[in-house]
């Protein structure tokens, strides 16, 4: 799926979650960030410039997302999926709360794969909330750290879509290309 994704092809991961199996997938690969398949129609919908779709998809991510957090209020990870969900739905204030707690719960420092993994989706959901500048120094923080991030990732992934055409974004992308 996340394949399809970053190559912006969104007839083949519609065809991908049509055929999943799994309630939940791995955000990145690594440690607990698990998206709904929900989530994932809401990024396909997005990518196809169909924002009715998307906001529908969030939307209902987001309840059963709620309710997780409900149920387990110090999960970092939970916690950071709903203010991505949060900040795609134009929540901002609620999103950027609800990251600054998932990082503030599991910081890196704490957990170098889970923490790290919570950081790099609070820099996803401070780009959406339109908060470029702390975006932009949490993914400088990133680029530092083992799990942090990678060239291919950051180049691709459309997470970072409000961020491209950024200068201090591109030298980061630059800083993190194979030399």
């Amino acid at each position: 799926f996340f394949v399809s994704l970053y190559e912006r092809d969104p007839v083949a991961a519609e065809n991908i979650l049509a055929t999943l199996q799994y309630p939940v997938m791995g955000a990145r690969g690594i440690g607990n960030v698990k998206f709904s398949p929900a989530y994932a129609r809401g990024l396909v919908a997005r990518m196809k410039g169909d924002v009715a779709a998307a906001q529908a998809a969030f939307s209902a991510a987001r309840v059963q997302q709620e309710s997780e957090v409900h149920a387990a209020p110090d999960n970092a990870s939970k916690l950071c999926v709903l203010g991505l969900l949060d900040a795609f739905l134009g929540r901002k204030e609620q999103a950027l709360l609800e990251g600054r707690r998932a990082v503030q719960l599991l910081p890196p420092t704490k957990d170098a794969l889970d923490g790290t993994e919570v950081l790099y989706f609070y820099a996803v959901i401070c780009a959406w909330a339109g908060e470029l500048d702390e975006a932009i120094a949490q993914l400088q923080t990133l680029a530092t750290l083992p799990a942090g991030v990678s060239y291919g990732e950051i180049r691709l992934d459309p997470h970072w879509d409000p961020l491209r055409g950024d200068p201090r974004f591109e030298k980061i992308v630059s800083s993190l290309a194979p030399k």
